[in-house]
């Protein structure tokens, strides 16, 4: 008895058919053929079920199995037992999917009692099954057309892998229970997308792709506020800064923006007075992470310094210049600071919109309105007016 591995393509198996005269193998599989996983048709060569069984055996019980003769007679057998089964679905002849001869070849094992075999044998089809995926994947990302974006002038291919770790990163640490998929997001941005796009424009995609998700699931304006969040460091910080790189930004650049701040002549020159070491190390940079993207984009909007159209405000950097300016005849003031920005930044206290607006800039007036109540008649009016 030879090894199936041994088995010349010409050498014909023991006939699987009870009865039937000893042909060629080209006779006697004429009339079948394989159709394989890219489509091509080809003959039927039994001696290729006979090798694939025999790999079977030997990832189970080793190289040396290949030696032993029970071994060999079981290949054999259960090699007949497959084709036998194939010829009689088909005895007139006809064609047979790959997969149809690789699952009667399971079912062969498992009848035979070669469990482990049978095991060993699924468990390498599925790892093939996920090799070949992986690869038409592979081919079909390499041939989407490549969309180039326009960064400081010069044409660079988008890194979707980079925009990709973006969204993740601001789905990422929601309350447990948030049913966020960045996907979705993922998907909706490269969709509105168009060769030569600048850059700003992609995140700004990538924003409204998780705005429009929102009333589906609330949730998804936090994503939306962290998307917009990165565009703001980015404008800000002049490049693109992670959460947890802000840990370290965030002191070294309020300094920095205090200074721009008093030389544009938005801030109080007495702001440069403080001891802004202490102050930048007091910055929280996870409580921007409690932004809804309303309340951040009308931050954005409305409230955030800026010098020639570019923001030079981040939104713990405005906590603290509105806190800068309300201590400002503090004894303590440093102290008091840090104390009004820790209410400020939780929203646990929140001053009217011109404290917000002018708290610590050169024209500090703090006044709000308020609402109170007037008797209606005349000594009521006259009466609240004096």
């Amino acid at each position: 008895m030879r090894l199936a591995s041994d088995i010349h393509p010409a050498a014909p198996l023991a006939n699987p058919i009870l009865g039937e005269e000893a042909a060629s193998p080209q006779e006697r599989y004429a009339d079948y053929k394989i159709i394989r996983r890219n489509g091509a048709v080809v003959g039927f060569e039994p001696d290729k079920i006979a090798v694939a069984v025999t790999k079977a055996f030997l990832a189970v019980y080793g190289n040396t199995a290949a030696a032993s003769a029970g071994v060999r007679d079981k290949v054999n057998l259960l090699t007949q037992s497959v084709v036998g089964s194939l010829m009689r679905r088909q005895p007139a002849g006809g064609t047979f999917h790959i997969e149809d001869i690789q699952d009667q070849v399971e079912l062969a094992l498992m009848r035979g009692g070669e469990h482990q075999v049978a095991r060993s044998y699924v468990l390498y089809r599925e790892q093939r099954a996920q090799e070949r995926a992986k690869r038409i994947q592979e081919v079909a990302e390499s041939q989407k057309p490549r969309i180039h974006v326009s960064v400081g002038g010069a044409r660079v291919p988008l890194d979707t892998d980079k925009l990709e770790a973006l969204i993740q990163s601001a789905c990422e640490h929601l309350h447990q229970g948030a049913e966020v998929e960045p996907k979705k997001i993922l998907d909706a941005t490269l969709r509105d997308l168009y060769d030569g796009v600048p850059l700003e424009e992609v995140h700004k995609c990538a924003i409204l792709a998780a705005r429009m998700l929102i009333e589906q699931d609330p949730d998804y304006t936090y994503v939306s506020a962290r998307l917009l969040l990165h565009t703001i460091r980015l404008e800000v910080l002049g490049e693109e800064v992670t959460q947890a790189e802000m840990s370290t930004r965030y002191a070294e650049y309020f300094p920095t923006f205090i200074a721009e701040g008093v030389k544009a002549q938005l801030l109080d020159e007495k702001l440069a007075g403080y001891d802004l070491k202490r102050l930048g190390e007091a910055l929280k940079p996870q409580r921007d992470l409690q932004f809804n993207y309303l309340g951040l984009q009308t931050l954005y909007d409305r409230y955030f310094l800026h010098v020639n159209e570019r923001r030079i405000e981040l939104p713990q950097a405005f906590f603290m210049r509105v806190a800068m300016g309300l201590a400002l005849n503090e004894i303590d003031r440093e102290a008091r600071a840090i104390e009004f920005y820790n209410v400020l930044s939780t929203f646990d206290f929140m001053s009217s919109t011109p404290t917000l607006f002018n708290s610590g800039t050169q024209r500090s007036q703090l006044s709000s309105c308020y609402l109170t109540t007037v008797s209606d008649d005349l000594d009521g009016i006259y009466e609240a007016i004096k």
